[in-house]
């Protein structure tokens, strides 16, 4: 800018003297005295500047090409300076950005992974606490149906003994009943006590056999042997009346009328049915004069 307005000066100073010139040659033309006075004055001092003219265009020009070059480094320097910040700016914007999302990608990236953790790890929970339940659960039915299992089991085995059991027993019964049936047809008091003994072999105890063989024993005679068979069965059953019929008849027959009629009035009062079978009874012979007998078996007619 400074050799700009230099410039501008210089031309000033070039033009101003011819200017002054062309005023004087005007003024020539009415006053031709004053004009070769002033003509010759003038001319002694122009001829310096129209000399120089040259020179100073010259300088004008190479002062405005430099100007020129000077405005066109400027303008490229600014142009390069403008671009550099603008590329500087672009740089750290784009730079601004990349870091922003990468970081913005990373938190995203952090905060799905902290999910996927958390929710990996309530899954991993759901399923190990669910298989835990299902496991107790499923424990708790195993152990309450192996209970009923046991007791079922057991149930099973009890009544399977009591089915064997009753087998059994319709199995003793159907023989017991096999005999009875072969001491019914046995012809001697002899046969009839080996069936009993039988009955006695398969039911130990069997009060009724036992009473039986007292009746075949009475029939042998055997009036002690009666009388040990009707005493065990009375000391099972004191209110059974055919054994104490039979006690009866032993007493009797042995000659012990007074316990052959406390005998004879228990079983009556037990079973009234023999009433009857004593007044027809062979082994009461040595009773009938007894008069104790005799209210029995008129009580019984009656």
């Amino acid at each position: 800018m400074l050799r700009l307005y230099a410039a501008l000066i210089a031309l000033i100073l070039l033009n101003l003297p011819v200017h002054a010139f062309a005023q004087n040659d005007t003024k020539g033309l009415k006053d031709e005295p004053v004009l070769a006075q002033t003509v010759s004055e003038p001319q002694a001092h122009s001829q310096t500047p129209i000399l120089d003219r040259p020179l100073i265009e010259r300088y004008i020009l190479d002062e405005l090409k430099a100007l020129r070059t000077d405005q066109q480094d400027l303008e490229r320097r600014l142009t390069v300076e403008i671009t550099d910040r603008e590329l500087a700016v672009a740089d750290k914007s784009l730079n601004y950005a990349n870091v922003t999302v990468t970081y913005f990608f990373y938190i995203i990236a952090g905060v799905a992974s902290l999910i996927a953790f958390i929710g990996w790890q309530s899954l991993r929970e759901i399923k190990t606490n669910t298989a835990k339940l299902a496991a107790e659960q499923l424990q708790s039915i195993t152990e309450h149906y192996e209970q009923k299992f046991k007791e079922l089991e057991h149930d099973l085995k009890r009544k399977s003994r009591i089915i064997t059991k009753n087998n059994r027993e319709i199995e003793i019964i159907n023989e017991i009943h096999t005999l009875w049936l072969h001491a019914q047809s046995a012809q001697t008091p002899e046969q009839k006590i080996a069936v009993y003994n039988e009955i006695l072999n398969i039911r130990p105890g069997d009060l009724e056999a036992m009473t039986y063989k007292a009746d075949a024993a009475m029939e042998m005679r055997e009036f002690n042997w009666a009388l040990s068979l009707c005493n065990r069965v009375l000391e099972v059953d004191g209110n059974n009346a055919h054994a104490l019929y039979q006690r009866a008849c032993a007493y009797a027959c042995l000659g012990k009328e007074d316990l052959a009629l406390s005998d004879l009035e228990q079983a009556i009062e037990n079973s009234v049915s023999f009433k009857e079978v004593a007044a027809n009874e062979a082994d009461f012979a040595n009773l009938r004069e007894n008069p104790r007998f005799e209210i029995l078996i008129s009580t019984g007619e009656s």
